[in-house]
């Protein structure tokens, strides 16, 4: 008997052991439905049970990726990952009998059509990524049912109408990646109660109101960025308690003044950025004290005194912008640290000498529009050199000039009309200045693209035909900036002028892919009045790699002429790969079209320049002293387009 007992237990361990856990009948046939609808049979020939052991499209590393948790004999899907595979069409309903699913990436396709409310069927997802499509229509409030909720992604999306409060129930939430989605109104306040929040990336929306006090109390942040957006400042003293951040990027604040004294213990900072927030007051001397700081932003606000003595204790710093702001006194003696690449000062009232060390290798620094002396490059590299004395007194003409014209980033080239461009192909830096050698115009840039894999780049160029145009080889290349890039013409007789602004979108691409989904927006200041806001060269030319002229009028009063690209935050920062945005030109040209203007022509900005050409081609040709008679800082527009038209076939 008891030999009996003992193989019959035998018998049901050996059925057992060979029992096949197979994937619920209703989750097969929804993957194939799902597989047969984005076309994916190719990548996944799912011929054998899904939740098969060791089956290829189980790995993380795999693409597409299937992946299952079993329980005795039965398995459950809970891993999806259909990634920058520019899979189309709606969301399908199958998706959503995948119940058990902890995982789902559908990120860089070009899914269209509503996020399905549905989507709150799956309670136990943990990881959500939607990112870099075109969905449409509103944030499905039932999102608020995916309390176990880690990560969500829905950034790079065309989604309309204000953030769902329901966000405010996924209090597990640790990232929430929403920039660039479309998303309107007011931050919700409700998202007050994601106390275990590290990361919110939310720029490039259309939020208003004020920046909400209620982010000072989110302390487990580590990575907050929000900038090109409505919102208003003052950027809240509450911040003061974000002791945990290592990055942190704010931009566009419109309306009141914000000050820095919510900087006190980010010692753990590693990239500060808070350009265009309309901060004023003095630098605190602490902000000198964040020995982790690599990247300090503080570039077109209202800052005044001086650079606190501290900064140059800041031994890990890369990159610091002050450009832009009311400061004054001299440079900290030794600022330019080792590690130091780029030092923007530009327009301010900063005084004294430039660094003995400006010149390291490796190291950029923009001077443009302060007061600072010349001599410790006059003795050593300058052969000559254009000044325009500062004060009220105007400039004379030395050698007077009615035009001026530039292939930005590319050779000399003469278009199908006779008119000649001047090369532009110094090589530049994240603070640089250059003046062309015949002392006719110069250039001024800043600003680095942070995360951007292919290292400094300033140019772009393209080796495809650019249509709509008989000039094709002035639109291959082009001048880029992640900041502020700005042509001045010097030296030009006082009147009206014609400026032609040429552009052609070389760099993001026009195709049905997930590619062709990105946007680049930047405005166009011309002698200190906004002509362009919101720029997006690709929608306005009808697509990417077609010439576009944008054409304006302005005056010259005190010879001067400056033609301002900015970039205020807003498009895309990642299609098709980090740090494509900011602006863009191809070319310009300016001729003058009658004698001085009788019009109220001096509430522009005009500016005083000291030019300064260095002797050898094989070094930077620098650009002093821009100083302006008045600085306008409201942004109204004045300037009124005369001409907007494709290049004349």
């Amino acid at each position: 008997m008891e030999f009996l007992c003992f193989s019959v237990f035998l018998l049901c361990l050996f059925q057992l052991g060979f029992t096949q856990q197979t994937t619920d009948p209703n989750e097969v046939s929804a993957l194939n439905k799902i597989i047969e609808h984005w076309n994916l049979r190719r990548y996944l020939n799912v011929t054998i049970d899904p939740c098969t052991p060791n089956a290829k499209w189980a790995p993380e590393s795999a693409n597409p990726r299937v992946a299952c948790d079993c329980q005795g004999n039965t398995c459950h899907i809970t891993h999806l990952k259909v990634y920058a595979l520019d899979i189309s069409g709606q969301i399908p309903k199958e998706l959503f009998e995948l119940k058990k699913l902890t995982d789902l990436n559908l990120a860089q396709n070009v899914l269209s059509g509503p996020f399905p409310a549905e989507i709150g069927q799956l309670s136990d997802m943990q990881y959500l990524s939607v990112g870099i499509n075109n969905l449409t229509g509103q944030v499905p409030r039932e999102i608020g049912n995916l309390t176990k909720l880690l990560s969500l992604s829905f950034s790079s999306n065309s989604f309309s109408g204000p953030l769902p409060t329901e966000l405010g129930k996924l209090t597990s939430l640790q990232q929430l990646y929403i920039d660039s989605s479309g998303v309107t109104g007011p931050i919700p306040q409700e998202l007050a109660n994601l106390k275990s929040l590290q990361n919110l990336w939310a720029s490039d929306n259309l939020f208003t109101g004020k920046l909400p006090e209620f982010l000072g109390t989110l302390t487990e942040l580590i990575d907050l960025r929000i900038e090109g957006t409505f919102l208003e400042g003052p950027i809240p003293r509450s911040f003061a308690a974000l002791t945990k951040l290592e990055t942190l990027i704010i931009g566009g604040l419109d309306k009141e003044d914000s000050s820095l004294q919510f900087l006190d213990n980010q010692t753990s900072l590693s990239i500060l950025s808070l350009r265009n927030c309309r901060v004023s007051g003095e630098i605190p001397e602490q902000v000198g004290r964040f020995s982790k700081l690599k990247h300090l932003d503080l570039s077109f606000n209202k800052l005044t005194g001086s650079i606190p003595t501290p900064f140059q204790e800041l031994t890990m710093l890369q990159y610091l912008y002050l450009g832009d702001n009311n400061l004054s006194g001299e440079l900290p003696e030794n600022i330019v640290t080792p590690k130091l690449l780029a030092l923007d000062v530009s327009f301010n009232q900063i005084s004294g000498n430039i660094p003995q060390n400006f010149d390291k290798a490796g190291f950029s620094m923009n001077v443009v529009g302060t007061s600072m002396s010349a001599n410790s490059l006059l003795d050593r590299k300058s052969s000559g050199f254009l000044l325009c004395l500062q004060g009220d007194t105007k400039c004379a003409n030395k050698l007077p000039s009615s035009s001026f014209a530039v292939k930005s980033g590319g050779t000399e080239e003469t278009s199908s009309s006779g008119i000649k461009y001047d090369s532009d192909t110094k090589v530049l830096g994240a603070a640089s200045q250059y003046t062309n050698p015949q002392h006719k115009w110069a250039l001024s840039n800043t600003g680095n693209y942070r995360f951007n894999p292919n290292g400094p780049q300033y140019t772009e160029e393209t080796e495809s035909q650019i249509t709509g145009t008989l000039d094709s080889e002035l639109y291959k290349t082009a001048r880029i900036s992640p900041s502020s890039l700005r042509y001045f013409g010097f030296d030009l007789m006082n009147g009206k002028y014609s400026v032609e602004l040429h552009f052609a979108e070389i760099a993001m691409e026009d195709t049905s892919s997930w590619k062709g989904l990105g946007r680049r927006l930047f405005d166009v200041y011309i002698q200190g009045e906004r002509v362009l806001q919101d720029f997006n060269i690709q929608k306005e030319a009808g697509g990417s790699k077609r010439a576009l002229v944008k054409t304006f009028e302005a005056n010259v009063t005190n010879t001067i002429m400056e033609i301002h690209l900015f970039w205020a935050g807003k498009g895309t920062c990642c299609i098709p790969f980090q740090g494509t945005y900011g602006p863009l030109l191809s070319a310009l040209n300016v001729q003058q079209v009658s004698g001085i203007s009788s019009s109220k022509r001096n509430k522009k900005r005009v500016g005083i320049v000291v030019g300064i050409a260095l002797g050898s081609a094989a070094v930077f040709a620098i650009l002093l002293s821009l100083v302006y008679l008045l600085w306008p800082r409201n942004h109204a527009t004045k300037h009124m387009p005369v001409q907007t038209d494709s290049p004349k076939k």
